[in-house]
This record gives structure tokens, sequence and C-alpha cells, in this order.
């Protein structure tokens, strides 16, 4: 019997310089119930890599005021319960969040692959504050520690820039690039590429 392989996701969030700033957010907030029902890539996973691979979705502390901190100490109890030669995703927020975890900290599994979706690198070009989620100034430990690294960005995401996939492949010099045009953020309901990505790992 193949054992199964272990795919982590943390998903994406958002960061405010100040608590006065999070409560105005709150406050202009619109509310849009289909948004509650929008199925994406990420609900639909499992379903498409089917029963050779084991998906888990990890609930970050507040993701809608995220803190590093906060996600990494949540973060360092998860990883010893996982297996080796497990797949990490991160999307957004949570992919910048999982370049700086594996840039400072030793992993205590072998890393098979880490694909990083719409990857913030710095604040300088985005819309959004990043508070603690800040790079270090060097990626090697995350370059050592995972096998693979892919980074997938679209030339149109209004959220995070093109610019910052630029920055990170000078980081990242070995990441397998996978571009796109018109793939916005990436919250579209399939994403054939990056289980074609997975499945060939």
């Amino acid at each position: 019997m193949s054992i199964k392989k272990q795919i982590v996701i943390i998903r994406g969030g958002s960061t405010f310089n100040t608590y006065k700033d999070y409560l105005l957010f709150l406050r202009n907030l619109k509310i849009n119930l289909n948004k509650y029902r929008k199925i994406t890539w990420k609900n639909s996973l499992q379903r498409e890599l089917g029963n050779k691979f084991d998906v888990l979705f990890p609930n970050m502390p507040n993701p809608t005021n995220a803190k590093y901190t906060e996600w990494e100490i949540v973060f360092k109890k998860i990883a010893p319960l996982l297996k080796n030669n497990i797949i990490l995703i991160g999307h957004s927020l949570g992919a910048i969040f999982l370049a700086k975890y594996l840039s400072k900290n030793n992993f205590p599994k072998k890393i098979l692959a880490t694909l990083l979706i719409a990857a913030p690198y710095d604040d300088k070009n985005a819309k959004e504050f990043l508070g603690d989620f800040i790079l270090p100034k060097s990626l090697d430990k995350l370059n050592k520690q995972s096998k693979k690294i892919f980074l997938y960005q679209s030339k149109d995401d209004l959220i995070v820039p093109y610019i910052n996939l630029e920055k990170y492949k000078k980081s990242l010099p070995n990441a397998v690039i996978r571009e796109f045009k018109k793939r916005g953020h990436f919250n579209q309901s399939r994403f054939p590429e990056l289980i074609r990505d997975i499945k060939n790992l």
C-alpha cells in the first residue's frame, strides 16, 4: 500500500498597520453572500488530486488581521506532526509566510516541494501593509530546505503586482516559474497547472 503524499495549504489573509485601521476596514466592509458560496481551487484540490494525496488546511490565527508571530507559533506546533516529503503550498499572505518561516526556521521534516502562489515579496508596490510578514534579507535556508520550489504569478494581479515575482527570481534562482497573463490573484475555481505540477513531483 503506497503512502499518501501530504499537502499543507496556508491560505492568505490581511494585515493592518494599527487596530484602528482594522476596525475601519470592518466598518467599511461590504458583505456579498455569493462570496460565501464560492468554490475555489483550494476547496477542490483534494477531489482533483485523488486518494494518493492528503490535503490539510490549517486555520491560521485571525487571518483578517494577521500577525506573523501568531502564525509562526501555530505552524511550529503543526510541523512536527507532518510526514516526510511534505508538499507546502502558500497563497498570497500564506506564501510570504512560508517563505519567511522556511528562511528563519529549521523545518523538522523533509520538504518535497514548496509552491508559492501570488506571493508578496515586500510591501513597496503592494496595496496592503505586510506588517511583520516582511522577509529576511536572505532566503538561502528556504533554498536549502525545499527540494523544489515553484513560483506562480499572473501579470494582471492587482493585489500582488508582478514585480514581486521578479524579486523572488533573484532570491530563489533555482525556482520553477509559472507565469500567467489573466489569472488575477488566482481566485479561480480550478488550477490545472498546479494539479499537474503536484502530480509530477
